[in-house]
């Protein structure tokens, strides 16, 4: 019997069924409600192997669960064995020299921060969900964020894993090397896989020094490629030390005055364009208050802006000069998932595009979604300094077919423009008809073959990522 093999391989209190798989089985946006056969807990990689050569055994799927704060159904299943990873949470070791960390794919994120700040140090991966998502869960997805801009993804943040295979193995990549050409990329695989090749349990992570300054604004601009800009202005000034440039236009704006209404908005009007830009330094000299008690790399920000406002590119502008009102700036970019729930029906999509395009891509995707269905609306909020659109159209009435062109009429914009249909939620279930129609079939052939070679009998979180 499949739960008396487990309990006797973790411990029976490790073994959930019924009501108390409840919280396990549905997402937290609540699009996906699935019926997992048992939910195993497992308390180290051993146990992860066992519950995997066990279910192996009865012919079951395995779908891990992190932190359950996916988007796309990554971890839905019916039938399944869903392998929750929350008990693999220990941070092994910080390494303050090497300046890496490494922890298990149970780690809250915001304990891996605490952990490298602990140190003197940071890890750059750094979202709204932060509280609750997991490592394992944003490895598997490559989650971005908002310091993209400055420090890559999750996949660019990534050193080492420990991963286990569909047939119990475990995979000990866990170099702490910047640099190994002994052989295929093989941590790169499982990085943004969703699951379906092996269970990431572990990880080797960069941490960077700790800012010993911020320097955070948030302005008002007159179009996109003014916006830009800016950034190309503050980033030659400051030596690329712009960390997040985050695009939050008029549409965002309303919907945040009517559903947080207790964040504020930072103008007195609503501008077309808002922007909020951070850098930040480990420079003491930029760092250090001046004799007026200005932080120098603020001062720059402060000039680049006043210049920007002179030649009429920004404005309207509102420096952070101290971290509560810092903190308050990214509250309003952080609700950006608050602001949508309620509102349908939707289309949600999360799309990449080259910098210069982006504004030609809104344009293009809103006539598009007027000719389809005028009165339809839509929601953005974008990372802009990586490209990164969270584009959201709420059409007019409920209806699948109507909901489908307009899936497509945003992916054929991205298409003829050279984007991205998927930026860094990953494919899950959702985005598999768009992995059908948009993904070069010879890729799509490539991943089949790597599957089928790693697992063979289908049973790592099937159905997800690769179109059938």
């Amino acid at each position: 019997m499949l739960t008396a093999d487990l309990a006797a391989a973790i411990g029976s209190a490790h073994v959930l069924t019924g009501p108390d798989m409840t919280r396990y089985s549905r997402d937290w946006m609540g699009r996906y409600e699935g019926q997992p056969v048992a939910v195993a807990r497992p308390g180290s990689t051993a146990e992860v192997a066992a519950c995997v050569r066990i279910a192996a055994q009865h012919g079951l799927p395995v779908i891990p669960i992190s932190g359950n704060t996916g988007l796309v159904g990554g971890t839905m299943t019916r039938g399944g064995l869903m392998l929750s990873l929350e008990r693999l949470n220990r941070v092994r070791e910080v390494k303050r020299d090497a300046k890496l960390v490494i922890a298990e794919a149970g780690v809250i994120l915001t304990r891996l921060h605490d952990a490298a700040e602990a140190q003197g140090l940071y890890f750059p991966l750094w979202f709204g969900a932060r509280g609750s998502a997991m490592l394992g869960g944003v490895l598997s997805t490559n989650a971005g964020g908002s310091n993209v801009l400055r420090y890559g993804s999750t996949r660019g943040l990534c050193l080492g894993l420990e991963v286990v295979l569909a047939d119990g193995r475990i995979l000990n990549l866990m170099s702490e090397l910047h640099k190994d050409n002994s052989g295929y990329d093989l941590k790169s695989l499982f990085i943004g896989a969703e699951g379906t090749l092996g269970i990431i349990t572990a990880a080797v992570m960069k941490l960077v020094p700790a800012p010993k300054a911020h320097a955070t604004a948030t302005l008002a601009a007159r179009s996109l490629p003014d916006a830009l800009a800016v950034l190309n202005r503050m980033q030659e000034a400051t030596g690329n030390r712009v960390e997040a440039f985050e695009f939050m236009p008029r549409t965002f704006s309303e919907r945040l005055r009517g559903a947080r209404p207790d964040l504020g908005l930072p103008f007195d009007h609503i501008p077309e364009v808002t922007i909020l830009i951070e850098a930040a330094t480990t420079v003491p000299s930029e760092a250090t208050p001046d004799a007026n008690g200005d932080i120098p790399l603020v001062a720059t920000l402060e000039l680049i802006l006043t210049q920007m406002m002179e030649a009429g590119l920004v404005t309207d502008a509102i420096l952070a000069r101290n971290e509560q009102q810092r903190r308050a700036m990214w509250a309003r970019r952080e609700a950006a998932a608050e602001i949508g729930v309620g509102l349908h029906p939707e289309v949600d999509t999360d799309v990449c595009l080259p910098l210069d395009r982006v504004e030609t891509f809104l344009t293009r995707a809103i006539q598009r979604l007027e000719a389809l269905d005028p009165g339809a609306r839509t929601i953005t909020v974008a990372h802009l300094g990586d490209g990164n659109l969270h584009f959201t159209a709420y059409p007019t009435r409920d209806d699948k077919q109507l909901k489908d062109q307009v899936l497509e009429a945003i992916e054929d914009v991205v298409a003829d423009m050279g984007g991205s249909f998927s930026a860094e939620h990953g494919v899950g279930l959702s985005k598999l008809p768009s992995m059908s129609r948009r993904k070069d079939p010879v890729a799509l052939d490539v991943m089949r073959t790597l599957k089928q070679a790693l697992d063979p009998q289908n049973i790592m979180n099937p159905g997800k990522v690769i179109p059938a």
